[in-house]
């Protein structure tokens, strides 16, 4: 019994683990470092427990009259063990950038969010040809989005979008045709910076859009998932 017990509450500190790394991390109790040190460490609390909870299930002396408590163990260990597993997949499918356009030849500018960046630890310049080369081979899928709209049109339909996204918007400028903003992640909290421009093009509008990492190598493709997200969420509201 002590076993069963004793490997359910080192499951049970994975998954409180776990979510410390993430909450932690959003409310400022410590910088993202530890928070993701938090998260390696819940992966391997769940799997040592889930491991003692395969033994037990799998020796018939052990397993006796404790099958539900090793089934328990082992259930939620995989569980909160898949969450670190999945990030580390998924970031190893992504090249380690954080800093996405759909103009990569003449990237929209950071401006308004500028003062709102703190001590943010990546540029707000972006990195040029080689992160441009690399988002081609990852994301070329990644273009401006043209409506058949004039400019003031496009411009009213990014807004609704942007703000229908979530993000918090920092600048508007309809005269210029530029839209800023902050968005943050579920997780960690983490706040990145959006840019959106809408200029006249021969028949309707052009849509450009930029989102970028204040902190971290890799985005884990994150600022990828976004401007999918917001060009298919302007695109439908344009049909």
């Amino acid at each position: 019994m002590m076993l069963s017990r004793l490997t359910l509450g080192v499951a049970i500190l994975a998954a409180l683990v776990l979510f410390m790394s993430g909450s932690g991390t959003r409310f400022g109790l410590w910088p993202f470092q530890t928070g993701f040190l938090l998260l390696k460490w819940a992966a391997y609390f769940g799997l040592a427990a889930a491991a003692v909870a395969l033994v037990g299930l799998l020796a018939p002396k052990l397993r006796a009259g404790r099958g539900l408590w090793f089934a328990a163990t082992l259930t939620l260990g995989l569980a909160v063990a898949a969450v670190p597993a999945y990030w580390m997949q998924a970031a190893g499918k992504v090249p380690p950038i954080h800093d996405l356009s759909t103009d990569l030849d003449n990237p929209p500018a950071f401006a308004a969010v500028l003062a709102q960046r703190g001590d943010a630890s990546n540029p707000p310049e972006h990195g040029g040809p080689a992160i441009a080369e690399a988002q081609r081979r990852a994301y070329p899928d990644i273009r401006p989005l043209v409506l058949s709209l004039p400019p003031a049109q496009a411009f009213a339909r990014a807004l609704r979008a942007a703000r229908a996204m979530g993000w918090e918007i920092v600048a508007q400028d309809a005269a210029a045709g530029r839209i800023e903003a902050t968005a943050t992640t579920l997780w960690f909290g983490f706040r990145d910076d959006v840019v959106v421009r809408v200029a006249p093009t021969d028949g309707g509008s052009r849509i450009d859009v930029r989102s970028a990492s204040r902190v971290g190598v890799s985005d884990v493709g994150a600022n990828a998932k976004r401007i999918r997200a917001y060009l298919a969420k302007l695109a439908d509201s344009a049909d």
